[in-house]
């Protein structure tokens, strides 16, 4: 016996940028149901980075998600570029009167969650057998078995929130699918440590041992990064050596150290740059990480997923309601995904070492941060990009 739902909108996947579009829908009046095969839990003990732009918090407090963003939440008014041994601050307040927010995705997640099971929302996590169906016609549909039952979710329209590794987007005929690639070289080896913040700011660091990223999350628990090999193993490497390590990418004449501490967590961060277009096919749409990740140097991947399903809520809205406008979703959400992904892989080729690079290439990124360091106008682009582009840029 299959137990079948009828919903206006069926979400595959339960992460923030399915929650966030099941939110939008409820706001507008329209029915969703949301699907993911992770149990709640498994999301929320997943440590996820997060770093989001104003227009990203003004959407989890205006929507009415939480307001937890801006009690626990870390305003950040800048960044700072280290290179050379010496620290350049980029004043984001300064240049374009925006900062950006130090708030974990675990956490976005958990506001979403609770605002879903707080407002009634059908989410349904730890599902299993999952698939889609008839996405080409009137009523496409969600399969999948929970609690050793068999459910049928049908739908006017199917959104695939999944994921970077999505089946949804594999619903896209391969001859009418382009997925563009760039693979890189290196990965990021990343730690939590039970220590004091180092800094206040985030420091991004160009070093010729390789990249380092200095981050914080709370007064005594710090997240930090350090450019590696893709194939390093993770439980090869002591505390000891690591320390070691990241002090030697941060060193220089101006004496910074960073804070030790035990080191609670490690992990190896394989990362690539990819866009699958059309974002559209049928009545299947993509959104998130299902159509495109990016490097996490940018710190774009989860503002991304959330201006995605904000235009697809809003397109949802107009076509339920008799404006069939689904055609816009896929131009305009790519138009900000493809400036991000220049964006993310600019801070990612100006602040990796390159594997192989020899001297002129060291030097030259040195040109290249200088450039935008001691110039207001390239100061101001990475503050305008880091921190979102105004309004009415989208």
């Amino acid at each position: 016996m299959t137990e079948v739902t009828r919903t206006q909108v069926g979400i595959v996947g339960g992460g923030p940028a399915g929650l966030m579009l099941s939110h939008l829908l409820a706001l507008a009046g329209i029915d969703s149901v949301v699907v993911d095969r992770r149990t709640r839990e498994e999301i929320e003990n997943t440590v996820r980075a997060g770093i989001l732009e104003d227009d990203s918090v003004r959407l989890l407090v205006e929507t009415g998600v939480s307001d937890r963003v801006h009690r626990e939440g870390i305003a950040h008014d800048g960044i700072v570029l280290r290179y050379g041994g010496a620290s350049h601050r980029i004043d984001f307040k300064g240049l374009v009167g925006a900062a950006s927010w130090l708030y974990p995705q675990t956490d976005v997640f958990i506001d979403l969650a609770n605002a879903r099971a707080r407002d009634g929302g059908d989410v349904r996590f730890g599902v299993a057998d999952t698939r889609v169906v008839d996405v080409t016609s009137d009523r496409p549909g969600i399969l999948f078995s929970a609690d050793g039952v068999e459910h049928e979710v049908r739908c006017e329209y199917l959104v695939g929130a999944d994921g970077s590794h999505s089946m949804c987007r594999l619903e896209v005929p391969e001859d009418l699918r382009q997925h563009y690639v760039r693979e890189y070289p290196f990965a990021w080896f990343g730690i939590l440590a039970e220590a004091p913040k180092s800094a206040p700011e985030l420091i991004y660091t160009h070093s010729p041992r390789g990249f380092t990223l200095i981050s914080q999350r709370t007064d005594t628990l710090q997240r930090m990064y350090f450019q590696c090999d893709p194939d390093e193993d993770a439980d090869s490497w002591s505390d000891d050596r690591i320390w070691s390590e990241l002090q030697a990418r941060v060193a220089g004449p101006d004496g910074l150290t960073l804070h030790e501490g035990p080191i609670t967590s490690k992990t190896v961060l394989r990362f690539r740059s990819f866009v699958a277009e059309p974002m559209r096919y049928g009545r299947l749409l993509l959104a998130g990480d299902a159509a495109h990740t990016v490097p996490p140097t940018g710190a774009k991947g989860l503002n991304l997923a959330l201006a995605d399903v904000r235009v697809l809520a809003e397109l949802l809205e107009r076509t339920l309601t008799g404006d069939d406008a689904l055609d816009e979703y896929g131009p305009r959400a790519l138009a900000r995904v493809w400036k991000a992904q220049h964006f993310s892989y600019w801070m990612t080729s100006m602040l990796h070492t390159i594997p192989g690079a020899n001297a002129f290439d060291l030097r030259r990124q040195l040109g290249e941060l200088d450039a935008v360091t001691t110039s207001t106008a390239g100061s101001t682009y990475l503050a305008e990009t880091y921190t979102g582009w105004p309004r009415g840029s989208r």
